[in-house]
């Protein structure tokens, strides 16, 4: 007889175990031959060594599953142990799963030119109104780089543009007045990285989210970068940004043209970043467009009034210029 631990690194535990431990207790009827206790994050195995290298052998499969998929059910534990393909894995052009095992991939031809885009140039501008996956997408493709040990952290930013409502208006010290501006990186990075896992990795600043402002004097290496709501940036924030670009790092600029929140007289650092960048190389630019709306079927009715209110505004304002 042997003993062995087994670690379940890098994934939740109780994932892993099961609602009232039943991943846990099946794994121990599969492999009768051996007494097996958990604790924590590690497995203890005692027994016979042919039948524990068989479960040593499967329950690190078994973790690389829930790594990969965020999920595991008693489907996928007997798939594993009879050696066969899980449902989860039959799921072709999947970028990362969500913490309840969805499934994230691209629902429309330009999410999917996004993913290619990525693949094959170190800066992607991706523009288009709300609602198009942009900033979600980009996420999901930083996290899966993150997950393959092909960067070594992501980094998230936005610029920290009042809508409405000035920020010394707000409680709290500066983290408490600029977190609700960072509130929808969160929202993204809590939908596919379980949350103990989540806090582990902003502790160790392998996931870093931070105003547009701290980006100055930095080298940013190693990394996915997504500079997110880029139309609010000023020429020099978003020159400033653009030249933080280290080796080995691959940077996405999101933006709506519709949405910009500068004073008036203040012209946005995108449109002038787009116009100046246009057409050099390892540079791609990502145009969404009202097909590519993936949030509720109102928003893109939404989005069709405010450009006919737009345009109407504008045809109103000729007619005015002309008399």
């Amino acid at each position: 007889m042997i003993e062995k631990h087994l670690i379940l690194e890098e994934i939740d535990p109780v994932v892993f175990y099961g609602v009232n431990n039943d991943h846990l207790q099946m794994i121990k009827s599969l492999f009768p031959k051996l007494r097996i206790i958990a604790r924590d994050n590690v497995i203890r195995v005692i027994g016979d060594q042919d039948e524990m290298s068989k479960m040593e052998k499967d329950v690190e499969a078994m973790r690389r599953h829930v790594l990969k998929y965020n999920s595991l059910n008693e489907e996928d534990i007997l798939d594993i142990v009879k050696g066969k393909q899980t449902k989860a894995e039959a799921i072709k052009g999947v970028i990362v799963y969500s913490i309840s095992g969805r499934p994230v991939k691209s629902r429309s031809e330009n999410q999917q030119k996004l993913i290619d885009e990525f693949v094959k140039n170190d800066m992607i501008f991706a523009v288009g109104p709300a609602g198009t996956g942009k900033t979600y997408l980009s996420i999901a493709l930083a996290v899966k780089a993150l997950k393959e040990k092909t960067a070594k952290k992501i980094i998230l930013s936005r610029p920290a543009v009042e809508a409405g409502e000035k920020l010394g208006f707000l409680p709290g010290d500066m983290k408490d007045k600029i977190d609700p501006y960072l509130q929808p990186l969160y929202d993204a990075l809590e939908d596919m990285i379980p949350a103990v896992k989540l806090q582990d990795m902003m502790d160790k600043h392998t996931i870093q989210i931070a105003p547009l402002a701290f980006m100055r004097g930095r080298t940013l290496s190693d990394a996915v970068v997504i500079l997110d709501e880029a139309q609010n940036t000023t020429p020099a924030q978003i020159r400033m940004f653009l030249t933080r670009m280290g080796w080995n790092t691959k940077m996405i600029i999101t933006g709506d043209m519709t949405q910009i929140d500068l004073p008036h007289e203040q012209k946005s650092g995108l449109r002038e970043a787009l116009r100046i960048l246009s057409g050099i190389e390892g540079i791609s630019v990502v145009e969404f467009n009202k097909k590519d709306i993936v949030r509720h079927k109102l928003v893109t009715r939404i989005v069709n009034a405010y450009e006919a209110y737009d345009k109407q505004i504008s045809s109103e304002k000729d007619i005015e210029f002309k008399d």
